[in-house]
């Protein structure tokens, strides 16, 4: 047996795969703003163990692939990466719910045939060693506490921003799952309850008005039906009714929100047409990164829409600081690359959700894509 560990990750679009290697001692650098990890190839963690990224590989998954197809590219993957060595253990992020005691995935929501795969059993026996299976969202919060913008913070909520909205919960310094695994599905929290409908069946879910391929559907529509009409949401802006006063915006604040409101104007200017697919663009999908580079561009339809995104995030991590006060949410994927006014909405509407007594900060994920592959090491290396 080598004395390497192997870090797999199951994405919604894509499979990577690492090798790490634990060192006797290094030293790296503890820069407040863990700028070194934008291209790391090695890190200490805050107990100051350290290891070595050795080799990483991606490759994209068709988007007809099932779990067979996916098992097989990624055990392929990792034995071209290892190369004939045998890995101390094997540590797996998941995009999708997990039974972590039993290392068990449940389902996943973008890849067919993953129901009830006993995934670490699997790997086990293929690779010979030790495995740990866990939820993407809640392997990426370990990455990021052991590696990361968590270091040094006992109690945390790691929240992914992409393909979907999902969540990982540190409390005490130790990942906790609640019962069944299923802490954290932040993203199926409700901002607006008479909000457009998300693929879990309800409405005005974080998911359904933050994350990438909802914001670029919405933004290819541009709806045009009446109010209350499928996939449209259906509140006016303000509120009507009702007594208190509204909190009011900063200068450059969303345009028409107040505090807790959904700050998106209903319909949607600029055209017709339905959400109820995600569009095409020059043959191509539209992503969450065109909402964004129109919003930069000026284009009013698509910053009201990644704006009111950033709006419902911001209530949902208000809503969960109220609940169990975490010092600081760490925010990762590729939606928070959306720029400074997506940002500073997150941080108002949380604020403005929050009770005032309430403290926490709000930080972006130090780790980047690598996220997953770091805290699957961390999780080989974490008793739980």
């Amino acid at each position: 047996m080598d004395d390497v560990y192997l870090a797999l990750d199951f994405g919604g679009t894509k499979l990577s795969a690492a090798i790490f290697r634990k060192e006797e001692s290094a030293d790296f650098t503890d820069d407040a703003d863990y700028s070194f990890f934008k291209s790391a190839k090695s890190a200490k963690s805050a107990d100051s163990t350290s290891y070595s990224l050795l080799d990483l590989r991606r490759v994209v998954t068709p988007a007809d692939a099932d779990a067979a197809y996916e098992l097989a590219a990624m055990i392929a993957l990792a034995r071209e990466l290892l190369g004939g060595r045998q890995p101390a253990a094997v540590g797996v992020s998941f995009g999708g719910p997990v039974d972590f005691a039993r290392g068990v995935v449940r389902l996943s929501h973008h890849v067919r045939g993953w129901e009830n795969v006993p995934l670490r059993d699997v790997l086990a026996g293929e690779f010979g060693c030790p495995a740990a299976v866990d939820n993407d969202a809640n392997v990426a919060a370990l990455g990021e506490h052991r590696f990361g913008a968590g270091r040094g913070v006992d109690d945390l909520l790691y929240v992914t921003v992409s393909t979907g909205v999902g969540g990982g919960w540190v409390l005490g310094g130790r990942p906790w799952r609640g019962h069944g695994g299923m802490a954290g599905e932040i993203g199926h929290t409700v901002a607006n309850p008479a909000g457009p409908l998300c693929l879990c069946g309800k409405r005005g879910c974080v998911e359904r008005l933050a994350s990438g391929p909802y914001m670029a559907a919405d933004y290819g529509g541009r709806v045009g039906n009446p109010p209350g009409g499928r996939g449209e949401d259906p509140l006016p802006n303000p509120l009507p009714g009702g007594e208190g006063t509204p909190i009011p915006l900063p200068p450059g604040g969303v345009r028409g929100g107040f505090g807790g409101e959904d700050p998106l104007p209903n319909p949607l200017p600029g055209g017709e047409g339905t959400r109820t697919s995600l569009p095409e663009v020059e043959g191509t999908a539209m992503t969450g990164r065109d909402v964004a580079e129109a919003a930069a561009a000026g284009d009013e339809v698509a910053r009201a829409i990644l704006l009111r995104g950033a709006w419902a995030l911001g209530v949902g991590l208000g809503n969960a600081a109220n609940l169990i006060n975490p010092q600081r949410f760490i925010l990762g994927g590729g939606v928070t690359k959306a720029g400074e006014a997506w940002w500073a909405e997150v941080r108002r509407a949380a604020a403005a959700t929050a009770l005032p007594e309430v403290s926490f900060d709000i930080v972006p994920a130090a780790l980047g894509d690598d996220a997953p592959l770091w805290g699957a090491i961390a999780l080989l290396t974490t008793d739980d």
